[in-house]
């Protein structure tokens, strides 16, 4: 057997009670993203993140996560967002750096589409690779455990959105 592992693309779809609105929202407001974002287990320090979606050019996404049991556990992110069209689509491209069973300097590129699913629901479809299988799963772990955090807040923004003592 080859040290190679073949490499492919992630994908996950998930469906959030949710608008469309609320949802981008959550993946582009610093405050919200550093409230959901990281596998439990993991938190993202509000300061650590930058994010620049100006239209047009190269742009940046960067955060850190932290794992709670252990704040010298890091796992610096960085990408250059490379499309936006606003509360519809979101696409990064990352060079890997110090992540374990990643080769420094690989090329993985994240594609979130979000879709109305009726109902206020939205569906949001995240395209991810190229992957190991190993590395596949672990990010498939990491968004699902993201998303039970992100299900709070937006079940919360909810909420907000209609109590009209808010």
């Amino acid at each position: 057997m080859s040290a190679s592992r073949p490499q492919r693309e992630l994908v996950i779809r998930r469906t959030f009670n949710a608008p469309r609105e609320l949802v981008y929202q959550a993946f582009v407001d610093p405050d919200q993203l550093s409230a959901w974002f990281g596998p439990v287990g993991f938190s993202v320090p509000r300061e650590s993140i930058d994010i620049d979606l100006r239209p047009g050019g190269r742009r940046r996404y960067a955060l850190v996560m932290v794992s709670d049991n252990d704040p010298n556990q890091i796992a610096p992110l960085s990408a250059t967002v490379v499309e936006v069209v606003e509360n519809e689509l979101l696409v990064f491209e990352e060079h890997v750096t110090g992540f374990p069973g990643m080769p420094d300097g690989t090329l993985l590129s994240t594609r979130l589409e979000f879709h109305d699913a009726g109902e206020g629901a939205t569906r949001l479809e995240i395209r991810q690779g190229p992957l190991s299988d190993e590395i596949g799963q672990a990010n498939r772990s990491g968004w699902e455990g993201s998303f039970t955090k992100l299900d709070a807040l937006l079940a919360s923004r909810a909420t907000r959105g209609r109590d009209p003592q808010r």
